[in-house]
């Protein structure tokens, strides 16, 4: 596995400005660095939120000629299937075929409750809707009553067929379970350990077995990363970190080392290479979740270190 090339992909290094000036400039810097995708979120109500990311990703196509515009969790459950189809469909040409749609279901009780979904429906809300979406990519009549005699054909139809690649965002046995068993690839969050992850690779692929499907080949991994030549600010950075670990899912015994990715360039290259080889990753999307007090040109000069690191 680690003899195959690995696409490197990063979220934005500044959240603070979400201008589209910003985030241009930011995806401009990063295409010319070599990253292949860049990826939003989505999240809401909080002073930072992130509510519509095909949005902001719309502003970055015009800006960028290659990179893959992409989401970390479009939340299904809080939309029309008919509408979500139409809006994927919508960047995907705008892009000229660049999107890749991670997906969630939403893990906030208050947050599904504003948005009037039941939080024990989320699955099966997610599993509809995502069916109706594939059904209207395929171009077949599509009614959200059932009624056929209401049904409609979405347009236009995305640049990449049948649809764009999707990935599903997941932590907890039955989220995985589901994702293992529509067959996709399990988008992880950046905040669990490496051995919780083995096991989350191992109840994603026996769910996709138990359902027949074919092994899914796809491995991405989020994780916090940041590379400095410079001992004085890794020190900083560790020291700032280790302080953050609230919602970080750790068990006991773990640390930050379990679940971050931070060093110089060689101990860099040696925890990426510790992924791919025991975990298979095959994408890795670079987030500096929980770095907000490294400047903006420090955040940016690992960036581009590890693109240079890791091929880009």
């Amino acid at each position: 596995m680690t003899g195959e090339r690995l696409h490197l992909g990063l979220t934005p290094w500044n959240f603070s400005d979400l201008s589209a000036v910003s985030l241009c400039e930011q995806a401009q810097f990063a295409e010319a660095c070599g990253y292949e995708s860049i990826w939003l979120p989505e999240n809401h109500f909080g002073e930072n939120a992130l509510p519509d990311p095909l949005t902001l990703l719309a502003s970055v196509a015009g800006a960028t000629r290659n990179i893959r515009l992409a989401t970390t969790s479009y939340l299904l459950t809080l939309r029309n299937p008919l509408q979500a189809a139409e809006q994927v469909a919508v960047l995907d040409r705008l892009s000229g075929g660049r999107v890749i749609l991670g997906m969630g279901r939403g893990y906030a009780p208050e947050m599904l409750r504003a948005f009037h979904v039941p939080p024990k429906e989320k699955r099966r809300i997610f599993a509809w809707t995502l069916e109706l979406m594939r059904d209207a990519w395929a171009g077949n009549p599509v009614s959200l009553d059932g009624n056929m005699e209401h049904a409609v054909e979405v347009h236009p139809q995305p640049h990449q067929q049948p649809h764009p690649p999707l990935w599903v965002a997941a932590f907890g046995p039955k989220a995985l379970a589901q994702a293992g068993r529509l067959g996709l690839p399990y988008l992880c969050s950046p905040m669990e350990s490496k051995e919780t992850l083995k096991r989350n690779y191992a109840a994603h692929a026996a769910a996709t077995e138990a359902e027949g499907l074919d092994p899914v080949t796809t491995v991405p991994l989020m994780r916090t990363v940041f590379v400095s030549r410079d001992k004085g600010t890794l020190r900083a950075v560790r020291e700032a970190m280790a302080e953050r670990v609230e919602n970080a899912r750790l068990q006991d015994g773990e640390a930050m080392d379990d679940w971050t990715i931070i060093g110089e360039p060689n101990e860099v290259m040696d925890r990426v290479a510790e992924y791919r080889e025991e975990l298979g990753m095959t994408h890795m999307v670079a987030t500096r979740l929980r770095l907000g007090s490294v400047p903006e040109p420090v955040a940016r000069e690992s960036v581009g270190l590890l693109a240079e690191l890791l091929g880009g």
